[in-house]
């Protein structure tokens, strides 16, 4: 929700492109100048209040109100707390699922066995979340970056690991459009990054080109699952195997 203090910095702003003074804004509002420039400056006052400088800028409060939600961050990563609420109920989760993949409230509920009014529920507790911005006719805006991620050791990676990861695995990987690879190798620690980051490209091209194909005919779309990882790690078997420092 928008706070009272960004409402008024969106107001500040629509001032300024309004080329309107405070000595105009006082005269409309029939308060002093010095007035008006203090309870700006303070950046506190009453809903009331802001809804009458809207008035007075012939703007609405609630196209405002969207503006500033619109322009707040985006969230790259959810708290534990926003992640637990998510896998603690596993229809909350596909709806979480759904609409990271920008899929609409009448897409879910042909797909799965949700009623309207449950996808509506799952929708509005999203919202409260902070995951999408529910808007009329149970539209939404996704509130999160493109870069976002589930946390590494958090609720719902722990979830994928425990309950999806051996399931996911035991696909041939054979299919089209299907493949796996496994590389091992010793590289420079400085480069790893650079590996990690174009992991982290090839992740967000694959969601742009998501979006892109909505507009294609359902047939002639397949749904994917995109796994990247990269980690230094041995498997444990050869681990043991392994000379102690000790060893001859």
């Amino acid at each position: 929700m928008s706070t009272t203090a960004d409402l008024i910095a969106a107001l500040k702003k629509e001032l300024k492109s309004a080329q309107m003074t405070y000595a105009d804004l006082a005269e409309e509002l029939g308060m002093a100048e010095s007035s008006v420039k203090r309870m700006l400056a303070k950046g506190d006052m009453p809903l009331t209040r802001i809804d009458a400088i809207c008035r007075a800028l012939r703007i609405d409060f609630a196209d405002l109100a969207r503006n500033v939600a619109e322009n707040q961050p985006l969230l790259k990563a959810l708290t534990q707390e926003q992640e637990r609420a998510v896998v603690a109920d596993k229809k909350l989760l596909l709806m979480a699922i759904c609409v990271l993949s920008q899929w609409t409230l009448e897409q879910i509920v042909q797909a799965y066995r949700l009623t309207e009014a449950e996808g509506i529920k799952y929708l509005a507790q999203l919202d409260r979340i902070g995951i999408i911005e529910l808007r009329p006719l149970n539209r939404y805006r996704l509130k999160l970056a493109k870069t976002f991620r589930w946390r590494p050791r958090g609720p719902v990676m722990d979830y994928f690991r425990e309950h999806a990861l051996l399931d996911y695995f035991s696909g041939s990987f054979d299919g089209p459009g299907e493949g796996m690879l496994l590389v091992h190798g010793t590289i420079s620690r400085s480069l790893a990054p650079v590996f990690n980051e174009r992991l982290q490209r090839l992740a967000q091209d694959f969601s742009q080109q998501h979006q892109a194909d909505q507009k294609l005919h359902e047939r002639d779309r397949e749904g994917y699952t995109l796994l990247l990882g990269m980690r230094s790690w041995e498997f444990e078997v050869f681990g043991q195997m392994r000379r102690t420092t000790r060893e001859p």
